[in-house]
């Protein structure tokens, strides 16, 4: 699939002024919060994710708290961001092997990164963008929606799309870039139901479901 370049700087162009200022709003003091605060945050919202990390992070400050703690502690404290026994057990041994691996250091590298249990490649794009400030492209639910509806990809795979995006955004903004589609997400591009006669990026986006301007 080839995109145009001047269409891609366009929708590039327009989100840049609409959002100046894009950063995780996940709460987080330090990279091991951050991970954290991101394998709970999958379906869960951030808002109710950062409901609940400063009691966890107070209670389990280090990732030697969470690896010796019981796991129905751990439980208790997430148990409002749903999946809480998966999150639990995923918290627990992504810690264990920070310990052991790593000497309880959260890795730089994508591949060390998603060595962790419970990691995949979003938690550990978000961790790359957000605590080292390494180019990485984020594709959650919002940036896979909304990069099929403009026609930046064609594939439903999120690391397919991660790769397509990383194609045609130049690398200097891929962490903007995938901040930019949550937030236009969140505001415009909804999954129900978009403001497609407001969004600004209308006369740039190819999905044929899209409402007139």
């Amino acid at each position: 699939m080839k995109i145009s370049k001047h269409r891609s700087n366009g929708i590039r162009k327009i989100l840049r002024l609409r959002y100046p200022n894009v950063k995780t709003q996940l709460f987080h003091a330090n990279p091991f919060q951050l991970l954290i605060a991101t394998i709970l945050s999958a379906q869960c919202t951030d808002r109710q994710v950062n409901s609940v990390t400063p009691g966890l992070f107070a209670a389990f400050p280090t990732p030697e708290d969470f690896a010796t703690a019981p796991i129905k502690e751990i439980e208790k404290k997430i148990h409002s961001t749903g999946f809480f026994h998966n999150k639990a057990r995923h918290i627990q041994n992504c810690s264990k092997v920070l310990l052991k691996n790593f000497k309880g250091k959260v890795p730089e590298t994508i591949d060390e990164l998603t060595s962790l249990p419970g990691v995949g490649r979003k938690t550990a794009n978000v961790a790359l963008a957000a605590a080292f400030n390494t180019p990485a492209m984020v594709v959650d639910t919002h940036v896979s929606r909304i990069s099929q509806r403009l026609g930046l990809t064609t594939n439903k795979d999120p690391v397919k799309i991660e790769f397509d995006l990383m194609k045609v955004i130049p690398k200097k903004d891929w962490n903007d870039f995938g901040l930019h589609l949550i937030y236009f997400g969140r505001e415009i591009c909804n999954a129900r139901k978009p403001a497609c006669p407001d969004c600004p990026l209308n006369s740039l986006c190819e999905w044929e479901d899209k409402r007139a301007g």
